[in-house]
């Protein structure tokens, strides 16, 4: 496919080259026509140049909708370097793309994801003030984890709401694939909610500390194998690990009646997102779900406040119920109606965003 046909979405892509530090990494800037782009940064040994530029472009895109469902004043972009995490990163090579973010003069914002660490980026912070998601003590606001499974459990809310007609959380059971930073969180709210868990993750450390938590609280608890969790007989699964896990195999072998989770790009494709309202089974859509970390991010920016964040990390709720609302009016699946409700959001808020337009680059302060 022509290279301007494979980007003729987005407003720019910047490839990024250091043969000192061995630095190969691509920028994508989806859109800013609600403020500069915003998206996190991963590393990751990809195959090919090709797979890359697939994979930061489909991001990219994600973070114009993750933004607008969010409400922040900032448009879609995502980084990719492409190298091998454990073995190929070096303060210099962070720090050389510190320089390529700074050149793109304050259109671009990024930080920690999949492959990268909050350290890594102390790095590039040395080289540009367009970072976000540092440490407290760099003046950053901390661990996002905290407001993205505050987000999951207003989207779990929601849609009891939608299914029962309540926002409790008690007497049902939910199925948690992934106990990392996020997952470990929902599943200590939902225990000590008076819920039952059946749960999976490939560290069993993680597993130990939830169910002696569970124990001591007299909760049920079951832990299974990775690849049975989509058939345990929950009311809601919760998919906080990898994406693409709503597929075709996986859709056939669900019992549950509704998706809520952190996970990113859950549908492997938009297709199985009605796949699911066939089968019955109610789809919170993963951007709006997620978006806590996102909101914390943005919120930086502007000074940390912790409960700023998590004030604002309740439009979630509110977003997850009107797209139910929507979707069901129009008899579309909810994957559509929440595309939608950004588009809409986006078209409205592009008349209105003047902030950015007076300015070249926004006049955060700098941190160091």
């Amino acid at each position: 496919m022509d290279m301007f046909e494979q980007i003729r979405e987005h407003e720019q892509v910047v490839f990024c080259n250091d043969e000192s530090t061995g630095l190969k990494a691509i920028i994508a800037i989806h859109s800013t026509r609600l403020g500069p782009a915003l998206g996190g940064c991963r590393m990751y040994p990809y195959k090919s140049v090709d797979d890359a530029l697939l994979d930061v472009l489909r991001l990219s895109k994600g973070m114009t909708y993750k933004c607008a469902a969010a409400d922040v004043d900032f448009g879609g972009g995502k980084a990719v370097i492409i190298g091998n995490p454990e073995k190929d990163k070096s303060p210099e090579l962070f720090r050389a793309f510190g320089q390529i973010v700074e050149s793109i003069n304050g259109r671009f914002y990024t930080g920690t994801d999949m492959g990268t660490s909050p350290e890594d980026f102390i790095h590039a912070l040395k080289e540009t003030n367009c970072i976000v998601g540092v440490d407290e003590v760099y003046g950053g606001s901390g661990d996002s984890s905290v407001p993205t499974a505050q987000g999951v459990i207003y989207g779990l809310q929601a849609t009891n709401n939608a299914i029962w007609g309540s926002d409790d959380l008690s007497g049902k059971s939910y199925a948690i694939q992934g106990l990392g930073k996020v997952g470990f969180k929902v599943a200590e709210v939902l225990l000590e909610n008076g819920a039952d868990l059946y749960v999976t993750d490939i560290n069993e450390r993680a597993i130990d500390q939830i169910v002696q938590k569970a124990s001591s609280m007299g909760a049920g608890i079951k832990v299974v194998k990775s690849e049975e969790i989509y058939s345990q007989p929950a009311d809601i699964f919760i998919p906080c690990a990898m994406g693409g896990i709503i597929n075709d195999d996986t859709i056939p072998q669900l019992k549950t009646k509704g998706v809520v989770g952190s996970a990113n790009n859950q549908l492997k494709e938009e297709r199985h997102g009605e796949s699911l309202q066939q089968k019955g089974i109610l789809y919170a859509p993963d951007y709006i779900v997620n978006a806590g970390g996102l909101i914390q991010v943005a919120d930086e920016l502007y000074s940390p406040n912790k409960e700023r964040v998590l004030r604002k990390t309740k439009a979630i709720y509110t977003s997850l119920m009107n797209v139910y609302s929507q979707a069901e009016q129009e008899r579309m699946p909810t994957v559509q109606a929440a595309n939608l409700f950004c588009e809409n959001r986006i078209e409205a808020r592009t008349r209105r965003n003047s902030f950015f337009s007076h300015m070249k680059r926004p006049k955060w302060a700098v941190r160091m």
